[in-house]
């Protein structure tokens, strides 16, 4: 069984708490707690699909590193958030690596517990679909924030989807971001020069604070109206 210290993560993930009980207790009797080292793999492109995760603690980075040992970053996963569904719905292998960022607390759902969880109710590939379609849904968003938004709105809505854990968190506990300027440039496909000359404008108007490794929010509401304002004509 988890212990109790982690269940107000679970209760504030948007997925989890949707669950009916049967089912969280379920999730909860047969996960496993796993503690992992700051680069330590989870898993990585092509592996077979070995079940869920959750980041409890910590932070988990998805992506894919190319043969010459070029990263491209497709997310960070910070409590509480679950991932590695995608194999499960599609039956293919691991299409992206998920790398600790540093030491780290998972919670495993082995791929087992799943099968026969889906076997006995199948309506639960209902709550499947609605983890996939969370990951698909911000994908999408992004996809369009490349064709239509500029660099200071796209780093603004990087920001909210980050803070709000791309829509894991029913409320979010705290405001500040733990990312590197480099991790944040890789995530916006742009170089850290950009990121810092963009930050320090953000700075400037009060909405953020920069520290080391670190970003403050300082006005939620204002970074909203930044990431969504209308193109100037």
């Amino acid at each position: 069984m988890l212990d109790p210290q982690y269940l107000p993560h679970l209760k504030n993930n948007f997925w989890y708490a949707q669950l009916s009980p049967a089912y969280q207790h379920y999730i909860l009797e047969h996960a496993q707690l796993l503690q992992v080292q700051k680069d330590q793999n989870i898993f990585l492109s092509g592996d077979s699909f070995d079940g869920l995760y959750a980041v409890l603690e910590g932070a988990v980075r998805l992506g894919y590193i190319n043969i010459h040992g070029k990263e491209a970053l497709a997310a960070i996963a910070e409590p509480i958030m679950w991932f590695g569904e995608i194999s499960l719905v599609d039956q293919r292998p691991r299409s992206h690596d998920a790398i600790a960022m540093q030491k780290s607390t998972i919670l495993h759902l082995p791929s087992s517990s799943i099968q026969q969880l889906v076997t006995l109710h199948p309506q639960f590939w209902f709550h499947i679909a609605q983890l996939t379609s969370q990951k698909l849904r911000f994908a999408f968003l992004e996809l369009i924030s490349i064709q239509t938004q500029n660099i200071t709105q796209r780093l603004a809505q990087r920001l909210l989807f980050i803070l709000n854990g791309y829509g894991n968190h029913i409320e979010i506990a705290q405001h500040s971001i733990h990312l590197s300027q480099e991790r944040l440039a890789q995530l916006l496909v742009c170089s850290r020069q950009t990121v810092n000359q963009e930050l320090q404008e953000l700075e400037r108007l009060g909405v953020l604070k920069v520290a080391f490794r670190k970003i403050e929010i300082l006005d939620a509401a204002l970074l909203h109206r930044i990431a969504h304002a209308l193109p100037q004509t």
